[in-house]
């Protein structure tokens, strides 16, 4: 029985967080530190023929101004470096950085930025993945395959900078003998991550040469070595001080401006802060890729899955630097988006391409939601054509214990019908009354967790205090507060011993890249089980030797020693006997040790043979006389292992939940030629307390995960059904399908109308 463990643990950085105590990246500030501002193209897509900056570089206070052509040509990117630190001979998107000034105070450096003359001759733009896949679309980058860690294609296509396909069977073969072929385009637009921290960082120079960065980042190591590598510089001399994210979604994994930074820190010879205003977020950040997906699915007449083919456009925006390794492309493109179904033959062709519009990067569960949304909107537009009730064909295809996955591989532990008949008799499904204008909607989907090579280190010094130090910063999600509860349950010990510590990467084991693909639980939750092991081992020894006993004598309970074997029984508290036994060995505690279950596979990233499930249901009521929707309920039922901390589980699962409805029924960074026309958050809207309906969840008990205590994931599951049990919900209640995010009135008026078209 656990001690800590499945404890509804209070978050270990709530109070300095609401209390305004915590310190994030734009609260560092040093003696003489100036302020970086940049200035971003107006055009989508132009020649820089000429800059002037005699007037920025004369104004008082000003100590460097920079533009592409003051830097070596060096690019950054995670895989593949094709995005200039400041833009060179063109710019390719509106909010390109085109220079930058460093300056004394703030509005110096905005006066600064005024002052800069650029002359551009501007060129042809193209802004839809589709056209620009054609042969006269302008072309955006000449030669994309020559930039370092490009994927080399086989077929050249205009603008298509990477393609991953992933088959098994011959899915044509499988709708040529299909009774009936079902096939439908589903759009989905760019989402912001809207993380309540915009981008910031500052960098420093010390007397050694050596690069200090401090930023909102929440992968640091992964940060280091894009600098290192942007800069032409070894990665031991680029140091990253780890600081609290606030708010990630999978957007704060990029270098941002920190090359840039370092530039300004160097030509200026002072430490430089920048901070990203939020219109600069919105107009230039990393949102979730805007996507089209076309699926032709064949079944027989009995609702039995044959085959499936799934094309996905993801609009890459102007670059690829964002994108997610191996393969520059979305995570979800290597897993069938989440299907979780019997599937005899499947194609998935994954296409990232180049566009004019923001270049695009990860945001919760990159690829899901989108392919999530097709995949599970035509299920239900098949069972109704089929004239079958869509739970009973979900639960017909959906896979059983022992079926092998959509992909191939195995799975084990499989509980996705008993998640879809939780959530059906939860919801009510068959039972409850339905009135004109409110639906009913279902989606089920599965994902599995992240892994990373993650280090931790344990050190428990002559007080008996634990410090367990890390490379991964809190970034929200309440991870500190779960690794924290592992080592006390661990060590057996009380809670209140055990604190995290993350400083530098210099000082701090390799966090591999940090938090993100629900991976921080699993990779570094097992690091910090077995650096506990480690170092209970060692306590158990030294203890046992100390009273001449054998080790299997002496134990750890419940915040003590346990000493059998001697005339007494001895019981002796943790801190007590831990001082004498580092006063004994002359020095503290010191075990790190590194998990990586993933070593040794090479060019594609690999899971166990564990997945989870969510099936959700959605209820929605629509005005007939505006095409208003309310989504007044949601139903989610989630297969899970042992839940580390209950609080931050639900959260987890709540939190993903309204960022889905955000994605299903109101948030569109809305472009136009280019130009973004959401530049706040006034004008881009995301789901405030009066947006988010009931939300009740269920939970399917199955203790077989890779997370410590056999947990499960559950960082990004929850967002990835929502959109499409929304949409299948508007659907059931008005007779109107829509195939593009977001439902908005105007979308369902239109289409009671009669004068909605598909996509």
């Amino acid at each position: 029985m656990t001690r800590v463990i499945s404890k509804p643990v209070a978050r270990i950085d709530g109070d300095e967080k609401v209390s305004g105590k915590a310190r994030f990246t734009a609260d560092v500030a040093s003696a003489g530190m100036l302020w970086g501002l940049t200035l971003r193209s107006p055009l989508p897509h132009a020649k820089i023929l000429h800059i002037d900056v005699s007037r920025a570089t004369s104004l008082v206070g000003v100590k460097a101004v920079l533009t592409g052509l003051d830097l070596p040509d060096m690019r950054i990117g995670r895989q593949i470096r094709d995005l200039p630190i400041l833009a060179r001979e063109k710019v390719r998107f509106v909010g390109e950085k085109v220079a930058a000034v460093a300056a004394e105070e703030k509005d110096v450096a905005e006066e600064a930025l005024s002052l800069i003359e650029v002359d551009y001759d501007e060129l042809p733009a193209v802004f839809d993945p589709l056209s620009a896949m054609e042969d006269s679309a302008p072309i955006i980058h000449e030669n994309p395959s020559a930039y370092e860690g490009a994927p080399q294609l086989t077929q050249k296509i205009n603008n298509v900078v990477s393609l991953t396909t992933k088959a098994k069977g011959d899915a044509e073969i499988g709708l040529t003998e299909s009774d009936r072929v079902f096939e439908h385009t589903f759009k989905t637009p760019f989402v912001h991550q809207a993380y309540m921290e915009p981008h910031a960082c500052a960098c420093a120079i010390d007397a050694a040469g050596k690069i200090h960065i401090w930023a909102s980042n929440k992968s640091p190591f992964l940060l280091r070595a894009q600098v290192a590598a942007a800069l032409g510089v070894s990665a031991d001399d680029v140091i990253v001080h780890l600081m609290p994210v606030g708010g990630d979604f999978g957007g704060k994994g990029s270098p941002m401006d920190a090359p840039l930074c370092y530039h300004l820190a160097k030509a200026s010879g002072h430490a430089v802060k920048m901070v990203m205003s939020y219109t600069e977020e919105l107009m230039a950040g990393n949102p979730r890729h805007a996507s089209v997906i076309t699926l032709r699915t064949g079944v027989k007449k009995n609702g039995d899955l044959q085959a499936m083919q799934i094309k996905c456009l993801f609009d890459s925006g102007a670059y690829a630097a964002f994108k997610p390794i191996p393969d520059v492309n979305l995570a979800a493109a290597r897993t069938a988006g989440g299907i979780a179904y019997r599937m005899p033959a499947i194609q998935i062709d994954s296409y990232c391409i180049y566009t004019n519009n923001v270049p695009c990067g990860h945001m919760r569960g990159p690829g899901y939601p989108q392919i999530a949304f097709a995949i599970e909107s035509q299920m239900d537009i098949v069972a109704r054509a089929l004239g079958i009730d869509p739970i009973e064909f979900r639960m017909r295809n959906l896979v059983n214990e022992g079926d092998e996955p959509p992909l191939g591989g195995r799975w084990e532990g499989i509980k996705a019908k008993e998640t879809l008949s939780r959530a059906a008799e939860a919801s009510g499904w068959k039972t409850l009354k339905k009135r004109p204008y409110v639906g009913r909607g279902v989606a089920v989907i599965q994902k599995s967790p992240g892994m990373s090579a993650t280090g931790a280190n344990i050190v428990i010094d002559s007080s008996g205090h634990v410090t367990l130090r890390m490379g991964v910063p809190e970034q929200g999600s309440g991870s500190h507060t779960i690794l924290r509860q592992i080592i006390a349950e661990e060590l057996g010990i009380l809670l209140e011993l055990v604190s995290i510590e993350t400083g530098a990467t210099d000082a701090i084991p390799d966090s591999g890249w940090g938090s993100g693909a629900s991976s921080v639980s699993h990779s570094m939750g097992q690091a910090a089980v077995k650096a506990a092991k480690e170092v209970r081992a060692q306590l158990l020894a030294e203890a046992a030797e100390l009273f001449g006993v054998e080790e299997r004598l002496v134990s750890l309970e419940n915040g003590d020693f346990l000493i059998r074997g001697v005339a007494e029984q001895k019981r002796i508290p943790f801190q007590k006997l831990v001082s004498r036994l580092v006063a004994a060995r002359g020095r503290s505690y010191d075990v790190t040790v590194v998990y990586d279950m993933s070593a040794g596979m090479k060019g594609e990233f690999s899971f166990s043979g564990v997945t989870s499930f969510c099936a959700q249901v959605a209820e929605v009521e629509v005005d007939a006389e505006t095409g208003r929707i309310a989504v007044t309920k949601i139903t989610t039922a989630h297969d899970v292992g042992t839940i580390l901390n209950p609080m931050t589980h639900q959260g987890q699962i709540e939190g993903g939940l309204i960022q889905g409805i955000g994605f299903a029924v109101m948030e569109d960074l809305c472009a136009e030629t280019g130009r973004a026309l959401t530049l706040n958050l006034g004008d881009y809207r995301i789901p405030t307390a009066r947006d988010i309906p009931r939300l009740k969840t269920h939970l399917v008990q199955n203790p077989s995960g890779p997370v410590p205590y056999h947990g499960k994931a559950i960082g990004e599951i929850s967002i990835v059904p929502v959109a499409a049990a929304i949409g299948n919900a508007i659907y059931d209640a008005t007779g109107v399908r829509l195939f593009t995010l977001p439902f908005t009135a105007e979308k369902v008026y239109w289409g009671l109308k009669g004068r909605l078209q598909p996509g």
